[in-house]
């Protein structure tokens, strides 16, 4: 039960920062939902493998590395997902600072 409603806040999230962020598009509920079992995905299996290999510089340039793997995953993803695009870089950064925080307050929320 807790992954239906685990991918219920991350679709919701999708959606607010579809709404917040210009640039971050999202064509219909459907690619939201596609979007968020991805992402759900890649941040289970692939983020995890990253952060390890980039923790010397992650380290070192005080978590910005790891920051920016997240923009880079979350571009990724919008480059594979039909129906959900981010319109340039700049637009990931801001949009993948809006998702970890609508996400933390939208967990925050669940979890009460």
């Amino acid at each position: 039960m807790t992954l239906v409603v685990r991918l219920f806040i991350n679709v919701f999230a999708l959606l607010v920062v579809e709404y917040i962020v210009p640039g971050f598009t999202l064509l219909d509920l459907w690619s939201a939902i596609v979007a968020a079992i991805i992402i759900g995905v890649v941040n289970t299996f692939i983020r995890p493998i990253l952060q390890f290999v980039a923790l010397p510089l992650s380290v070192a340039t005080l978590g910005i590395t790891a920051f920016l793997i997240n923009v880079l995953l979350l571009w990724g993803v919008s480059l594979v997902v039909p129906g959900f695009e981010i319109s340039g870089f700049a637009t990931a950064i801001v949009a993948s600072f809006a998702l970890s925080l609508v996400s933390l307050f939208l967990n925050k929320l669940a979890s009460k």
